[in-house]
């Protein structure tokens, strides 16, 4: 019995090393060349709903509740949604615009858990085509933290799906 708390004293202690070591901010970004000049590809994120054409979280729930404020193509244009446990519930608010080369937004999470991130969508002309950088940054307090050993793989599935659709609608 002493062996099995001694191990189990182990692995606790471990797991909050790795915790304490991976700290609790969290940066995530992908790139893609898209084969369309920065106006081309701007039109499509320059607002909530454009963004949305293309957001990959909205095909998650066929059901999904939106609600848009703001005035479309400015700073403070944001949408809430509501939706099944794929989803869950929260704000998405454009926060800075500059024409043809970035879209800054806040992220307000509510459910399945409460948390905030900000994103950057930023457009670098290269040659023909614009190179769209999309990133995303949150702090994840302890123990939500251990979440970052498995995020990169799922944010990676999300961000690509979403940057190939926003390919494919700039492209044609």
């Amino acid at each position: 019995m002493k062996k099995l708390l001694k191990i189990l004293l182990a692995i606790v202690a471990v797991l909050i090393l790795v915790m304490l070591i991976m700290g609790k901010a969290y940066h995530y970004e992908k790139s893609i060349v898209i084969n369309a000049p920065v106006e081309k590809v701007y039109s499509h994120l320059n607002s909530t709903k454009s963004f949305n054409e293309w957001n990959p979280w909205m095909k998650l729930d066929p059901n999904l509740k939106l609600t848009y404020s703001g005035n479309p193509g400015e700073v403070g244009d944001k949408y809430c949604w509501d939706g099944n446990d794929d989803v869950g519930s929260g704000c998405h608010e454009i926060t800075a615009l500059v024409p043809n080369q970035k879209q800054s937004t806040k992220m307000m999470f509510y459910k399945p858990f409460e948390s905030d991130a900000i994103s950057n969508i930023t457009l670098t002309p290269e040659g023909n085509g614009t190179k769209v950088t999309w990133d995303m940054d949150c702090e994840l307090d302890y123990p939500m933290n251990l979440m970052k050993l498995f995020m990169d793989g799922q944010m990676d599935k999300s961000y690509g799906r979403g940057l190939n659709d926003l390919k494919k609608l700039s492209e044609n």
